[in-house]
């Protein structure tokens, strides 16, 4: 088999009493994309800082492209790219004079710098901006120029730390073209987020990071096949209704789960375990019950459900939550 582009084995990283990395292990084949998927403080940075040469581990191992990241720590960083939380641009000097410099810092030459330099520019459509000052971008300009500066050398394996933070629908989609070009060129992708749309729509697999600790690995789907249960959701037309509409769901279903309920939103769902529901049935029922309905589907399990299901809260910032039966949202 193929050496794999990336492998952890144990990893273990500490700063004081917190273990921020608590016996990590995962590995990234070749070509693939990868997303690494926990909340704030799972260990995700701390991670791809490790892997990237920018920490040394407490113990365990890792390689990159076969290399010891420790014993061959500035060949490793000449295979790699890495784009950080916050994009890396010096606010002074315009797009073009950035990606400039970072050409002359990996060495590549004046005529290939010029060369890589306009080939960016044109690939990250920044010409109309790319002379401008870079204090005078918007953040997704900014995330577009930080992106291209850590492909400057060509990397074969590019790490890229929760690179749609804070970026609008329009920039995010954006960029998330950028990053699937990327794979479609062969590229090697680690990036870590909080957004299951971002992992859902990008990876090729998924590791859920939490607490230091890798606790699930696999695709979408199989992640999604772990949670075991479908859903029936519905939203009611009357929110003072949602209690009553959920018991009703509850008597007519198999599920060995309380509803989740969300009062604000007149939003209910309930585990049906396999999916074998008749919502005509259900439909006819809550209708015998006076309760009127806003929406009603039959729905397979998220990502969501899975982030939920193995650690207790959802993953993606400003996700709605619900509360079970009487508690609030």
């Amino acid at each position: 088999m193929a050496e794999p582009a990336v492998l952890v084995e144990d990893v273990h990283k500490a700063f004081g009493p917190t273990r921020a990395l608590d016996g990590v292990s995962l590995e990234v084949p070749r070509g693939s994309m990868l997303a690494l998927l926990g909340p704030n403080g799972a260990g995700k940075t701390t991670l791809v800082r490790v892997i990237a040469t920018l920490l040394t581990p407490d113990s365990g191992r890792v390689t990159v492209a076969g290399l010891d990241i420790e014993s061959d720590r500035l060949a490793v960083r000449r295979l790699i790219g890495l784009s950080g939380q916050s994009a890396s641009v010096d606010e002074r000097l315009s797009g073009r004079e950035n990606l400039a410099l970072a050409a002359r810092l990996y060495h590549l030459g004046r005529r290939e710098g010029e060369r890589r330099v306009g080939e960016l520019i044109e690939r990250f459509d920044m010409g109309d901006f790319a002379d401008a000052p870079a204090r005078s971008y918007s953040g997704g300009m900014r995330r577009r120029l930080d992106l291209a500066a850590s492909l400057v050398s060509r990397p074969e394996i590019l790490f890229l730390d929760e690179p749609s933070t804070g970026l609008d629908p329009v920039s995010r989609a954006q960029l998330w073209g950028e990053i699937e070009a990327l794979g479609r060129e062969g590229t090697t992708v680690l990036m870590t987020t909080q957004y299951l749309e971002e992992a859902d729509r990008l990876a090729d697999s998924i590791a859920i990071i939490d607490s230091g600790r890798v606790i699930a690995e696999g695709t979408s789907s199989e992640l999604k096949g772990e949670a075991g249960h479908w859903f029936v959701e519905l939203v009611a037309a009357d929110r003072s209704q949602v209690h009553a509409a959920a018991e009703t769901i509850v008597a007519l279903v198999e599920t060995e789960s309380d509803p989740r309920i969300h009062e604000h939103s007149g939003r209910v769902r309930v585990a049906v375990g396999d999916g074998r529901v008749h919502l005509d049935d259900l439909t006819a029922r809550l209708d015998a019950d006076g309760i009127a309905i806003a929406e009603l589907a039959l729905r397979q399990p998220t990502l969501d459900d899975v982030f939920l299901a193995l650690t207790g809260s959802a993953a993606e910032p400003g996700d709605e939550s619900v509360a079970p039966p009487g508690g609030q949202p």
